[in-house]
């Protein structure tokens, strides 16, 4: 019987303390809790930092963290955070809002204003196609202030959300009228930008979900797609009923399918797929 292959060894030692020390920095900073699952992911992706920064150990990485070196904490977070995305990811969403906003016409008819929020926007494809189906349902509107505030924890992202520009291979899933109607072929690449009439509706900004909050409010509707999932119980608690302050009663908060606000708030009344609408305080 042959002998089984051992393992292959690491490039870095990285124990049972350091993967606990890591998860207690990421929860105190971001207020996400690693599963054990995740414990090779961290490896690898912290390593590349190690490599980057000609660092011996994850000790001497984790102090720089520890210390708050404010340019390596950013990194830390970019690292360890999940961007997955896609352009109308969840189209169930798009459509409701398609319905909403004719609403919102009439209802802020005294204000000309309607505010979205893209919570954890990863790389724009969210933004754009809240940006895109509030030009197809409100095109028509002249004196009217329509913005979108998208914000996500990842600078590196963010600045490729504020490009606006994605690869062919991205978009293969995007119905062609909306292809021809809200983008650019950049040249003769396989790249396309996002039209200026919707890029000009958003604006990107860094924001960690656990500290300050600089807007005010109100928003018609949040979205918080496949966010909370990653904290723990009472840091998801805080977050909504944050977000709670920020909106009136009927305005509407779009979580991920995968997530319920049972047992976090009575904020909101489950009126669809993950979609929530505020109730009376």
């Amino acid at each position: 019987m042959p002998e089984p292959e051992a393992a292959t060894p690491r490039e870095y030692e990285f124990s049972e303390d350091t993967f606990q020390r890591v998860r207690r920095l990421v929860h105190a900073e971001l207020g996400i809790s690693l599963a054990e699952s995740k414990r090779e992911l961290v490896y690898r992706r912290l390593s590349r930092r190690l490599r980057a920064l000609e660092l011996i150990d994850f000790n001497s990485y984790l102090k720089l963290i520890e210390e708050r070196d404010g340019e390596e904490l950013q990194n830390f977070c970019n690292a360890l955070t999940t961007n997955l995305t896609s352009f109308f990811r969840e189209p169930h969403h798009f459509e409701f809002l398609s319905e909403l906003l004719p609403t919102l016409e009439r209802t802020n008819a005294s204000t000309r204003r309607i505010r979205i929020w893209s919570a954890g926007c990863s790389s724009g494809e969210e933004a754009y196609s809240v940006a895109m189906v509030a030009l197809e349902a409100l095109g028509h509107l002249r004196g009217w202030s329509i913005r979108i505030l998208a914000t996500d924890i990842d600078s590196n992202v963010l600045e490729r959300a504020r490009r606006g520009i994605y690869s062919g291979e991205g978009l293969e899933k995007l119905d062609a009228a909306r292809l021809v109607r809200w983008f650019h072929r950049i040249g003769r690449s396989s790249q396309y930008r996002v039209c200026q009439e919707a890029r000009q509706l958003i604006a990107f900004k860094r924001l960690n979900l656990i500290d300050h909050w600089p807007m005010s409010g109100p928003f018609d509707v949040i979205l918080c797609r496949n966010v909370i999932i990653y904290f723990d119980r009472q840091t998801q608690r805080d977050i909504i009923e944050r977000m709670a302050r920020l909106q009136r009663t009927g305005d509407h908060l779009i979580l991920g399918y995968s997530e319920s606000l049972l047992g976090v708030s009575t904020c909101y009344r489950l009126i669809g797929n993950a979609v929530h609408c505020r109730v009376s305080p």
